[in-house]
């Protein structure tokens, strides 16, 4: 059986992101790699989300809606026959 888990490093001990599956004391073969940035991709997402909300205006959203109204505009042009 290989599987693929997530896990951090605390000291000399690894803590699993889930249960193995496997019996207490079970001899296991172990690759470590690290990853970059943290243990999981979407954390720094996470972390970022929700930053600037002290911050937010009203005039931010008045901002927003207009660039999202500008996107929905009719772009091309007509030709003359």
């Amino acid at each position: 059986m290989i599987k693929l888990i997530h896990g951090r490093v605390r000291g000399r001990t690894i803590e699993l992101s889930e249960d193995l599956g496997l019996q207490d004391g079970q001899e296991v073969k172990v690759q470590v790699t690290p990853v970059a940035g943290g243990t999981n991709p979407v954390d720094g997402f996470r972390r970022s989300a929700g930053a600037l909300a002290k911050e937010w205006t009203e005039e931010d959203d008045r901002i927003l809606e207009e660039i999202h109204q500008d996107r929905k505009r009719e772009t091309r042009r007509e030709t003359a026959e």
